[in-house]
């Protein structure tokens, strides 16, 4: 979250730097609770000096006078009880405003880099740069179709299970995935990640830390009888397993791979997607994140973003490497590298990737500090799917796809397949 005292002291610069993401921020009212509350903490600690210096005198009487029941003691001991009183009403007032300032200030997004381009939308985003050769010809087969004919997933019948947008892996569709999975595990955690296989049930807390909650409650699955929620992306555990700590430095960076079941509404898709891997309720992803210095988040978020891509390369995935534009950031997010792969069905590339620098954003909200110059300090975290396994597959079974309806898989993964080839069983 955002920083209580510069709201306090500047909230112009504030809603200059909110307005970057393309629409107006008015923090008025928040500005107003935080004097408030400052001025609140001021009168407490005024107080709390005051009762000691009391206490201190009450002290000094009793061990002067042989009378623990005269005027002056009575006195000092009922201005004694007086403060107690009012420094109690006014923690109440305290504790109010704290809430009334945490539902605001946890409803205001990250502020945007300086160095991420300005835009209002998906439009603006800038292209760094592009790897591989798209394919490109006639008679291409959408995932989906190849899917179909090979026999590797059903999403008819997985409404009988569930609903739409649930999806079961076949044979060797589900062979795949897993395949999918153990090679970016293996990848990354011989690149020096640590991996982790969280719970796929988080709490508030922990949605709350990560920015999914207050904001986004509507975007997952959640639990009624329990404070529990189905995980949204390994962001959300990966954030808190280190939620309320105090990090040695010399253990910084950390960094974090994890496999993990994912589960969203995609309430605002308004019925994109609806066939083959793309958009599902629940889908696979290898997550990477890291807890670093500040003054090395900048160069944290080109290694990880590289990371990222070297499962592409090795996949011989052609992709694209995206600037995500102002208006376009995630809400946790202070600037956002994403990773396109090439669909020959679509023509185009589709995310795989989003590689994001969220700075002190979630470690505030999660209280996560390290001792860094001798000053307890907000650390910085970065996320990036290294990779989306559905969407991987699907840009596998496009690019691969042969003219006898096979589909060639990449060499790198063809170990862990146990085939160079996906056929008809």
């Amino acid at each position: 979250m955002l920083d209580q005292k510069l709201i306090r002291e500047n909230p112009i610069l504030v809603e200059e730097n909110l307005s970057l993401r393309g629409k107006v921020y008015k923090i008025s009212h928040i500005h107003e609770l935080t004097i408030k509350k400052k001025e609140i903490d001021i009168e407490i600690s005024s107080l709390q000096s005051e009762s000691k210096k009391l206490s201190k005198s009450i002290g000094q009487v009793i061990g002067k006078s042989q009378n623990n029941h005269s005027q002056e003691l009575n006195d000092l001991k009922k201005k004694g009880n007086e403060y107690r009183i009012k420094i109690s009403e006014l923690e109440e007032k305290q504790r109010i405003l704290d809430k009334e300032i945490d539902v605001e200030i946890y409803n205001l997004p990250n502020f945007p880099s300086k160095d991420a381009p300005i835009g209002k939308d998906e439009s603006d985003n800038l292209q760094i740069k592009t790897w591989g050769d798209p394919l490109i010809k006639e008679n291409i087969k959408s995932h989906w179709e190849i899917g179909e004919s090979l026999n590797i997933f059903d999403s008819v019948k997985s409404t009988k299970i569930s609903k739409s947008r649930f999806i079961t892996l076949i044979g060797n569709g589900a062979r795949l995935e897993r395949a999918l999975i153990n090679f970016m595990l293996d990848m990354h955690t011989e690149n020096g990640y640590l991996e982790l296989m969280p719970p796929a049930l988080v709490n508030s807390e922990s949605l709350t830390g990560s920015g999914q909650l207050p904001k986004f409650s509507n975007e997952s699955f959640k639990c009624s009888n329990d404070d529990l929620w189905l995980s949204p992306t390994a962001e959300v555990p990966l954030t808190a397993f280190h939620r309320n700590e105090l990090i040695d430095p010399k253990l910084l960076p950390i960094k974090y791979v994890a496999y993990s079941p994912c589960f969203r509404r995609e309430a605002g898709s308004y019925g994109r997607d609806t066939k083959g891997l793309i958009r599902l309720h629940q889908f696979n992803k290898v997550e990477l994140y890291w807890f670093c210095d500040p003054s090395k988040s900048l160069e944290a978020h080109k290694k990880i973003t590289s990371d990222a891509e070297s499962i592409l390369k090795k996949l011989n995935l052609p992709y694209r490497l995206v600037d995500i534009c102002t208006g376009d950031l995630g809400f946790s997010s202070s600037r956002t590298f994403d990773l396109e792969v090439w669909l020959p069905s679509s023509k185009c590339y589709r995310e795989i990737s989003s590689c994001s620098n969220c700075l002190d954003f979630q470690a505030r909200r999660s209280s996560i500090r390290s001792k860094i110059d001798k000053k307890n300090t907000y650390i910085h975290t970065l996320n990036g799917s290294g990779l989306a396994i559905g969407r991987t597959m699907a840009a596998i079974l496009e690019n691969g796809q042969q003219t006898d309806g096979s589909v060639k898989i990449p060499d790198a993964l063809a170990p862990y397949f146990g085939s160079n080839f996906l056929k008809t069983a």
